[in-house]
């Protein structure tokens, strides 16, 4: 098995322990983790390309892309690259944000060198042929019906159209009905060749790897590709403000229950403030002894499913509550959260909601880090989304560190803001929504 020595390691301090990074020509980066207590490799090759680069002509043209990427390559069929994944019993999977694409594979130590083959084939040469488009065509349409039939799926993409509008990270990663039928192989491909080039490209690995293997198998793998005079694309900052105000969508479905989203935006990532977000989203409705969870669920019994969310881009992000009830009590669960997010918003959370929920937060990374796939997301993301990696020490470090005066200014801060809200269920107007959302609302 692959070791590595203790000098090859990057010290805490500004870096992750056992992380490593190099960079090759043409702006492709390579940061291994070396986690000494599993068996298993994860390979992933992040793109720096989401949705939200997409124009509207070619909406869910990414995620379009990475169904078809796995049909075939010049060497092996999607039949091919199915059994080669399976023989070894591993996983080879992908998926589409509105900001990057991953395709990663996970298998034993030993078959490192097949996941990185398997993996820069697809992504590097998909063919992306005309009569693969067709039949991957109804898949993703297939998909798109599968989101439909799902009210919270459907929900959360009409929550983030309500929050953002006409903003690229507005519209759904999975494109719609008419994009996806009207969309060509030319557009496909042309995407492809347009934004997959190595300086917009992580290659992150972990798991018993050694950093120098896995440089050399990408360099023999990626070698076509690189090419002099290019240095890696920064991290991506966004385009600014977000324009307008958000506003209030409403899906009429019959069913046996209302769907509610409701919330306001927060700045993106880089936000100084961005642990004291979480810290205070974890006290609102992260968890069972949440503010809103125990309010609307275990008193009340309103509802079995009550929760508070925080999706973060470049340069914007909303802070959500969502909650399923029958109709009837649609009004009284409105009118319940509202009141604790005005509560909130004024007098703040607790020193005992303050200390649960940053426990709540530390237990939640350390124990979501126990196998290499989890820990190939972790640096992949960070190298795509901040160029730096910090040891998980290190964040413990700053999730320590947040203060309750620091978590109810954000909370006076943001829950202060105009609220966008989604709704689903059998409600045939926004004039019949309840008068506690209309209120806080649109």
């Amino acid at each position: 098995m692959p070791r590595q020595s203790d000098s090859s390691r990057l010290a805490s301090s500004g870096s992750a322990d056992h992380v490593r990074r190099s960079t090759l020509p043409g702006g492709l980066r390579v940061v291994t983790e070396f986690v000494p207590s599993v068996r298993s490799a994860s390979v992933g090759v992040w793109v720096g390309v989401g949705s939200r680069d997409e124009g509207q002509s070619v909406a869910g043209a990414a995620h379009f892309l990475e169904h078809l990427l796995f049909k075939s390559t010049p060497t092996r069929s999607a039949v091919q690259i199915a059994q080669a994944v399976d023989a070894v019993g591993g996983e080879l999977n992908a998926f589409t944000s509105r900001e990057h694409t991953c395709y990663y594979a996970h298998v034993l130590d030993s078959d490192l060198a097949l996941a990185v083959d398997l993996v820069a084939d697809v992504v590097l040469r998909g063919r992306c042929a005309a009569e693969d488009v067709e039949v991957e065509r109804d898949v993703v349409l297939e998909e798109i019906a599968m989101r439909d039939d799902d009210p919270e799926d459907t929900l959360g993409d009409v929550f983030l159209s309500a929050m953002f509008g006409q903003h690229p990270v507005g519209r759904p990663v999975i494109g719609s009905v008419e994009s996806i039928s009207t969309m060509t192989r030319t557009q496909l491909h042309s995407f492809h060749l347009r934004r997959y080039t190595p300086e917009r490209m992580v290659v992150a690995v972990a798991g018993n790897v050694d950093h120098d293997e896995v440089v050399a198998l990408v360099r023999e793998h990626f070698g076509p590709r690189l090419s002099k005079g290019r240095e890696p694309v920064a991290p991506r900052k966004g385009t600014g403000r977000v324009p307008g105000r958000p506003g209030v969508e409403l899906v009429d479905r019959d069913g046996e229950q209302t769907h509610v989203f409701l919330g306001v935006r927060t700045p993106g990532r880089h936000w100084n403030h961005r642990w004291a977000l979480s810290v205070l989203n974890s006290a609102l409705g992260g968890g069972l002894s949440s503010r809103l969870f125990q309010q609307i669920r275990e008193s009340r019994g309103l509802a079995y499913s009550v929760y508070s969310s925080v999706d973060t881009f470049s340069d914007s992000g909303a802070l959500s509550v969502y909650a399923a009830c029958l109709p009837e009590r649609f009004g009284e669960v409105t009118q319940v959260a509202s009141d604790v997010l005005a509560e909130v918003a004024r007098d703040g959370i607790t020193e005992a909601e303050c200390r649960i929920a940053k426990g709540s937060l530390r237990g939640g990374l350390v124990l979501g880090l126990e196998d290499s796939g989890s820990r190939m997301h972790r640096i992949g993301r960070s190298e795509l989304n901040f160029g730096t990696h910090r040891s998980i020490d290190d964040t413990l470090e700053l999730i320590d560190a947040v203060s309750l005066e620091e978590v109810n200014a954000v909370a006076k801060q943001l829950l202060n803001r105009p609220y966008g809200a989604a709704v689903l269920g059998p409600h045939r107007s926004k004039r019949s929504l309840p008068r506690a959302l209309r209120s806080i609302a649109g």
